[in-house]
Parts: C-alpha cells; sequence; structure tokens
C-alpha cells in the first residue's frame, strides 16, 4: 500500500528552541513511520527577512545537523536552494495569484511591522509579500498529502489549495491535489520569562530555551520562570501552566499529574515544580545533545549525505516541473 505524502519546511533562522521542538520537530519525528515524508530547510524564505549574508549557509547546515540529531531521517531532508525547480513553479504560480489574495495574508502584515520596527531604512521586500506563492510551490511541487500546520499558518494552506484549484482549472486537468491540513495535538509553548507570548527567538535571549544549551543553561532558565505574577487568580496563572506544559511535553506526565493534584489541593510548591521540568528537559535532551555532537563530528560526512537526499528529492520536483511546463505551454529542459 502507498503510504500518504506530507510535505512540511522550516527556516535556518534563530535557533532550535524548545518551542520550535515540540510545537513541530517532535511530531516530525513520529510522522516518519507512517507516512512518505519531505522535510525541507528552506533557505530562500529566510531570505524575506533582514539577514546577515555571511549566516545563512552555516545556519543551514546547523539546522540540517539539529533536525537529524531530533531523529529526523537524513533522507527526508532537502535544502530548498539545491532544488531550483522550487523557483520555477513558484514564479508559474506568481501569475495564477491574485493580488488581492496575497494583501489578505496576516502574517504579511506582522512580520512587515518587524521589519519597520528594526528602522526607516530596513527593506520590507517583495518577497516578503509573495513568500506564500513558493511556499505553495513548495507543497504542491511534491504532491503532498497533508502538510502539518498550526492554526495560525492554514490561512496560508488554503491559498495553496486555492492556487492549486486554479492551476486544475486553467490547464484543464486535476494535476495537482489539494493538500489537507494535518492538525495534530502539539503544545502551546509560551515563553518561560514572559508566559503572554510564545516562545520566540526573536524576543531574545530570555525569551527561549535553546533545544542545545547546557544542562546548567536550561536548569538556570527554568529557576528563574515567572510563575504567579502577583494578581489573586482563580484558575492558574499562564506561567504555571507554561511550566506544567513543558513537563508533560518532555515526558513527565506522571510528575504532571501528582503535581497537578498538589495545585488543586493548594500544596504546590512552585520551586519543586521547577526543579521537576528542568529534571524532565534535560532527561530529554541529554540524548539529543550526544547525536549532535556526533554528527558535528563527521559534519563533512552528513553534509554529504544531506547533498545526496536533496538530489533524489529533486528527481520529484523535476518529473513535476517538467509536467507542468508541458501544460502551460512552456519549452521544456530534457532531464
Amino acid at each position: 500500500m502507498t503510504k500518504k505524502k506530507i510535505l512540511s519546511c522550516i527556516q535556518p533562522t534563530g535557533k532550535l528552541h524548545l518551542g520550535r521542538y515540540f510545537g513541530a520537530i517532535q511530531n516530525w519525528v513520529d510522522l516518519q513511520s507512517e507516512y512518505d515524508t519531505f522535510y525541507g530547510i528552506v533557505n530562500y524564505h529566510a531570505m524575506t527577512m533582514p539577514y546577515q549574508i555571511k549566516n545563512l549557509i552555516p545556519a543551514t547546515w546547523e539546522l540540517a545537523f539539529d533536525l537529524i540529531a531530533c531523529g529526523l531521517k537524513a533522507e527526508n531532508i532537502f535544502i530548498q536552494s539545491l532544488i531550483p525547480e522550487h523557483v520555477e513553479l513558484f514564479w508559474i504560480f506568481n501569475t495564477m495569484t491574485g493580488y488581492g489574495e496575497l494583501k489578505k495574508m496576516t502574517q504579511f502584515k506582522d512580520k512587515s511591522k518587524q521589519v519597520s520596527e528594526k528602522g526607516k531604512d530596513v527593506l520590507i521586500s517583495s518577497g516578503l509579500y509573495t513568500y506564500p506563492v513558493l511556499q505553495a510551490a513548495d507543497i504542491l511541487i511534491y504532491k503532498a498529502d497533508y502538510v502539518p500546520v498550526g492554526k495560525d499558518q492554514e490561512q496560508h494552506l488554503e491559498l495553496t489549495r486555492n492556487i492549486a484549484q486554479r492551476f486544475n482549472h486553467t490547464v484543464g486537468k486535476d494535476f495537482f491535489r489539494l493538500p489537507e491540513p494535518l492538525f495534530t495535538e502539539i503544545p502551546k509553548v509560551m515563553s518561560t520569562a514572559d508566559p503572554s507570548r510564545k516562545m520566540s527567538a526573536s524576543l531574545g535571549e530570555k525569551h527561549h530555551i535553546d533545544l542545545f544549551a547546557t544542562p546548567d543553561q536550561i536548569t538556570k532558565q527554568i529557576k528563574s520562570a515567572v510563575t504567579d505574577t502577583g494578581a489573586p487568580a482563580k484558575k492558574m496563572s499562564p506561567g504555571v501552566a507554561n511550566l506544567f506544559r513543558l513537563l508533560r511535553a518532555s515526558g513527565g506526565k506522571d510528575q504532571a499529574n501528582s503535581l497537578h493534584e498538589d495545585y488543586e489541593k493548594g500544596m504546590l510548591k512552585y520551586g519543586h515544580l521547577k526543579e521537576q521540568v528542568a529534571r524532565a528537559l534535560l532527561e530529554m535532551t541529554e540524548p539529543i545533545r550526544a547525536r549532535k555532537n556526533e554528527i558535528v563530528a563527521n559534519k563533512k560526512s552528513v553534509k554529504n549525505t544531506i547533498k545526496q537526499s536533496s538530489e533524489e528529492i529533486r528527481i520529484v520536483a523535476q518529473e513535476t516541473i517538467r509536467e507542468v511546463k508541458d501544460l502551460v505551454g512552456l519549452l521544456n529542459v530534457k532531464f
């Protein structure tokens, strides 16, 4: 029986922190056994926001090493810029995407605001405006059945489906399948410094916990986590709820249930909760850190493996773009 296809991508920007791990990567690892999976490091997307040119290649490889250390299979990983067919399909889709559709994308408003805050002379690029079309190309070029997404990305997947439908209607053939969202139960990890905000590297070091941080660094950040804000509340404070969320996500469900009983009885000591969270995180991250050290020690071989996997995955993209160009009336290069 043919497995269904899954496509999901990640930008090589910022550290791979616990929010990104629990929110996506942990789930990707589990999906590998059930689906035919394609996981992309999308370095073209990373160019849509201000970035340091000299850092992009090292950040791309660092993320590849991190993903493998977390449990992703190297043969399922590709680097976007090694598969130029993504950009070819992006341009074709650009001609089939309405200006009004892109204008509705809420993430453009959010990210352009972030760029504006960096200074008046910082460019808000047209790439930032059109990147949802490149995202559609990333997904459709592999004819993915499902895309693991959070609610904040559902709008982009809907645009992808609209583009696929418009393409099919234009060429008079059901060529692209319409990918479905794959909603899985994932914890929404908040900043331990400000539990009203999602954990994010862009907010600063105190607002995220690096998955590959040292045990002392992880312990220190958990010990300094905000719990109660001081105001009386009838329900659990966001900071305490976030610590429970981290404890459960890192494998400490039994401890979390026991400590929750203490909370219900008014007997919970926040210091003890933090100790349990730190311990669970250290137990979870220790083997990941060990694998990362092994990978870095053999990074030349790992890089060659990723280049090879990108070449093999590119064959799928090449076949799709060949068929697409035939359908839309473009001359083709023979592969």
